[in-house]
């Protein structure tokens, strides 16, 4: 072949290859501005830091110890013997109970991202769409794995509904107990929970502050405990016969257990491992320890001496107290709260309780109710800088504040109080409150699960 048809035929190689070629240099030419936007977009992406993953971990297995076994042998410790057994029982399926419906659609009905101020909406039903790669904001700009939220959160759905039942333990039959919390936690809870923290709820865009469940938590539980405690009725023999708590030291192992576990409450409820959870650290220590010392007080000035239960009731007290301020308050002013509620909290539950009559047998609502709305109205006073808080929001005053702590308040007492209401006797329609007046005198151990926890 000669070197002119060799360079010939090249050429027409070389050219229909250009032409074959052509598009996919096109397209390389299009698709790598994209290819390198999406890079960009996947490397700007917020990654969760792992010592926050650790820390909600760690926070979130101190909250289910608040429950199992805290709030268990703290209110087992609180009722008679024959009745420690049904109290256990009762906290451990309870809890159990709304873990499950909260993976279920309860996660949905609080945080699904709905646009509504009262609820959450169905998108996360049955957690879809959650991966271990999905994520949750935190406070800041960074994020924590979805499910490290969603179990955090779940602890709280969970130990909420178990504090109601401390008021009329010892005469409620145990399936209506579980059958009300299960309701409870759907038309009561949820909701609440969803106004509050999520950004779509109707109290978040109020601008109330609760930073870890003053209302949330300890005045629904409080005010769902009180018109439980009404309509269940009092227990059998109430004011005639001996009711005195059967094991003070257990109740003292309870609330030293509630105490640890409360660290991951308020602490977690910080979302990630920074100077503010340190702050509802130093918090959740000093506030205690102020409402210890000062029921102790309260009891030396008006009985002469003070008593361990009423050291423990000082305890929970100033956990209630501190709750929604946890995060927001200074430390001198989480002392002041300390303080300040348990002289609040004993008048409830040692002069109000006697002079109205209810029997609220473990005093869920003097102690969570009363210190819960005194915590959540104190928090609109001393989140004030001027006072060592955090501080308002742009063009809050403190007055402002208060107005909308208390407008919080007012709505979560309706709301618990009237839902709360309606669900007691849709169960008792369906299932019956109480047990027998029998069983009641056997005790819950043996009538309702037919084992005791004591053998002499």
């Amino acid at each position: 072949m000669s070197d002119f048809k060799l360079s010939t035929s090249l050429g027409r190689i070389g050219a229909a290859a250009a032409a074959l070629l052509a598009p996919v240099v096109a397209f390389a030419q299009e698709t790598a501005p994209a290819a390198a936007d999406a890079a960009a977009a996947v490397a700007a992406a917020p990654v969760p830091n792992k010592g926050d993953t650790a820390f909600m971990f760690l926070c979130t297995i101190l909250v289910l110890f608040m429950l199992v076994p805290g709030l268990a042998l703290f209110y087992g410790g609180l009722v008679r013997a024959k009745n420690m057994l049904s109290v256990l029982m009762q906290c451990t399926v309870i809890g159990a109970t709304v873990m499950l419906i909260w993976v279920i659609y309860g996660y949905s009905f609080a945080f699904g991202g709905s646009d509504s101020a009262y609820w959450g909406g169905t998108a996360k039903l049955f957690l879809s769409g959650v991966t271990p790669d999905s994520t949750s904001a935190t406070f800041s700009d960074a994020v924590i794995p979805e499910y490290i939220f969603i179990l955090f959160q779940m602890t709280f759905a969970a130990i909420t509904p178990a504090l109601i039942i401390g008021a009329f333990a010892e005469r409620i039959k145990f399936s209506a107990a579980v059958l009300f919390c299960a309701l409870w936690v759907t038309f009561v809870y949820f909701p609440v929970a969803h106004m509050v923290w999520d950004a779509n709820g109707l109290l978040f865009k109020m601008g109330a502050l609760d930073f870890a469940g003053g209302t949330v938590v300890h005045i629904n539980a409080g005010i769902a405990g009180i018109v439980g405690a009404i309509m269940v009725g009092k227990r059998t023999g109430f004011g005639k016969d001996m009711m005195a708590p059967h094991s003070m030291t257990l109740t003292m192992v309870g609330a030293s257990m509630l105490w640890v576990g409360w660290f991951g409450f308020n602490a977690g409820s910080n979302l990630e491992a920074s100077g503010g959870a340190m702050l509802a650290t130093v918090n959740t220590f000093i506030a205690t320890a102020a409402a210890i010392v000062s029921w102790s007080l309260v009891e030396t000035f008006t009985r002469g001496k003070a008593s361990m239960l009423g050291g423990a009731s000082g305890m929970v007290a100033g956990l209630v107290a501190i709750t929604p301020a946890a995060g927001i308050v200074g430390p001198m002013g989480a002392i002041v709260l300390g303080l300040l509620v348990s002289p609040l909290c004993y008048f409830f539950v040692s002069v109000v309780k006697n002079k109205v009559g209810y029997d609220d047998t473990a005093d869920v609502f003097g102690v969570h109710c009363v210190g819960g709305i005194f915590g959540a109205l104190a928090t609109g006073i001393f989140a004030s800088a001027s006072l060592g808080g955090i501080g308002y929001a742009e063009g809050v005053t403190m007055g402002g504040q208060f107005a909308t702590q208390a407008t919080a308040v007012i709505i979560t007492i309706l709301w618990c109080g009237i839902g709360s209401a309606i669900l007691y006797k849709i169960v008792d329609v369906i299932v019956g409150l109480r047990v027998s007046v029998e069983a009641e005198r056997e005790g819950l151990d043996l009538s309702s699960h037919g084992e005791a926890a004591y053998h002499s």
